[in-house]
């Protein structure tokens, strides 16, 4: 049985961890946000999070989208590869209802279960 539970090891804390992300990433986009990876030397996937005022300018929106990117994370991490994740918001992010930010997310983490041929 997995555990869904979002630790502190599962998340990206400091400056050095989003540059190693984002040196040699992989890159998946849609419309609405980007999800940034990279291979990392640890037994589990990790994720971070660039949410920028100037895309989402109100801080109800910037937290509620960082909310569903956490959730959705944890809800997939026994899913995705051990690699670094760096989801990255656009402008139109807010737009989205919650169950279409999920979908998408959804379709993202399932391009990275895929092997990489790039």
């Amino acid at each position: 049985m997995h555990t869904h539970k979002f630790d502190k090891e599962l998340r990206l804390l400091t400056p050095e961890h989003y540059q190693h992300v984002f040196k040699q990433a992989r890159r998946v986009s849609s419309l609405y946000f980007t999800i940034v990876s990279r291979d990392n030397a640890l037994s589990k996937p990790r994720l971070g999070l660039a949410v920028p005022k100037k895309q989402i300018r109100t801080s109800v929106a910037r937290n509620n989208f960082k909310r569903l990117a956490r959730e959705s994370f944890r809800q997939n991490q026994h899913k995705l590869p051990h690699k670094d994740f760096v989801v990255i918001a656009k402008k139109d992010t807010q737009t989205l209802s919650n169950n279409e930010t999920f979908k998408l997310f959804d379709k993202l983490w399932i391009r990275f279960s895929l092997p990489y041929h790039g």
